[in-house]
């Protein structure tokens, strides 16, 4: 009876097993569903990252906007010469150095000229020698001439000899003779004295015209010779150059000869100065070209001079379609253009800050070649995002592309 009624007995210890079996699958299932809603959530909220490229505000002039073509060169001075000499002697005397300033026929050196000097004051003393010949022979000719016409008025009365006639006129005519011998022989000597005189000048180093000395290629003791015809001479003692007279001197190429024009403005960037424009014109198109570089040379004045501008230096020059305007010497702030980019309607760049994107709204006031003029918050030097992607966000991290 008992086993039968254990028989009839329903058994919970299956049933109770998987009801903690499923609890557990719940349990797992749930948290998997929470640690995805994490992840989204995270992905959903965390910046993405960008890999772009980068630009700088700069400072920038309008003449960018204005500028049809660009070429490199140096400044020159169209007046300058290295002054040497045609004689061969020892230097003994300099009085400049470089940077030092002369006028027109200012000395600034001198060679040993103690021959030259010798030779010279023989000269002089031969040539008054010539000038007292010449005061005897004139004497004797207005003796001799008198001396004639007492012998022509004496003769026709009888009172002398025929041959003492003869004789006068015979001394008459060698006295005339006599001085244009010595007349001549002054000329000579005077010619001797001017000879003497310009071998003097050349042991002379004198300035041609108002100069700035650029380069001391001589010191004392150094043998000057033309041509520098020794080993150990020197042909050049100082070089010079005239500042009034400096210009540009630019190469251009022969395929873009043809924007550029006699007359036409220029702005004047040198390497020293970057930050610096300086303004001129195209002075002059050499009327033939370089075959090698297939260039042509193109000479352009400043307008005005500046004392800081120095031969050699180079430059760089910007021709313009037309001259710059009342302040468009001055610079502007400007950025990229292709950093600019519409967000809601408005103008926007993309500044990188810390290595993330910042959203700064601006204002495109002109256009300056590549770049742009603008105003807002946005400071020289600042580093901005180069074509911004659609999906880029303020906040978003930044990548910057390197080459």
């Amino acid at each position: 009876m008992t086993s039968d009624l254990d028989k009839l007995r329903i058994d919970k210890s299956g049933k109770s097993a998987q009801a903690r079996g499923g609890k557990s699958r719940i349990r797992l299932a749930a948290a998997i569903l929470v640690a995805a809603a994490i992840v989204a959530a995270f992905f959903a909220f965390s910046p993405s990252s960008h890999t772009v490229e980068a630009g700088k505000a700069a400072m920038a002039y309008p003449s960018r906007a204005l500028t049809l073509l660009t070429a490199s060169g140096y400044v020159v001075a169209e007046r300058k010469a290295s002054l040497a000499t045609k004689a061969t002697a020892r230097l003994v005397w300099i009085g400049v150095e470089e940077g030092s300033t002369a006028k027109r026929g200012d000395i600034v050196a001198r060679l040993e000229n103690e021959d030259v000097t010798a030779a010279l004051e023989r000269a002089v003393a031969q040539l008054e020698t010539a000038r007292h010949r010449i005061s005897e022979a004139r004497a004797e000719v207005t003796d001799a001439a008198l001396h004639h016409t007492r012998m022509s008025r004496l003769v026709k009365n009888d009172y002398v000899a025929r041959s003492e006639h003869d004789s006068a006129t015979a001394r008459k005519d060698k006295a005339a003779a006599a001085l244009a011998q010595a007349e001549t022989e002054l000329a000579a000597r005077e010619a001797a004295v001017a000879e003497a005189r310009a071998n003097l000048e050349y042991t002379l180093i004198r300035v041609p015209f108002n100069a700035v000395v650029l380069t001391k290629n001589a010191d004392v003791g150094d043998i000057i010779s033309p041509l520098g015809a020794s080993a150990n001479a020197k042909a050049a003692v100082v070089s010079i150059a005239d500042l009034s007279s400096l210009q540009v001197e630019v190469d251009v190429s022969e395929s873009n000869l043809a924007k550029v024009r006699q007359g036409e403005p220029c702005e004047i960037t040198l390497d020293a100065y970057p930050d610096e424009r300086f303004q001129g014109m195209v002075h002059m198109i050499v009327p033939t070209a370089d075959r090698t570089k297939a260039t042509v040379m193109v000479k352009i004045r400043f307008h005005t001079l500046d004392p800081r501008i120095m031969p050699e230096m180079s430059a760089k020059a910007a021709f313009l379609s037309r001259p710059l305007g009342p302040g468009e010497d001055v610079p502007r702030l400007a950025v990229p253009a292709r950093a600019v980019t519409k967000r809601d309607g408005r103008d926007v760049v993309y500044r990188i800050t810390d290595g993330h994107a910042e959203l700064l709204e601006v204002t495109v006031t002109a256009p300056l070649g590549d770049m742009v003029e603008v105003s807002g918050p946005v400071s020289p030097g600042d580093r901005l995002v180069l074509s911004p992607p659609a999906s880029i966000k303020n906040g978003d991290a930044i990548n910057i592309k390197e080459g």
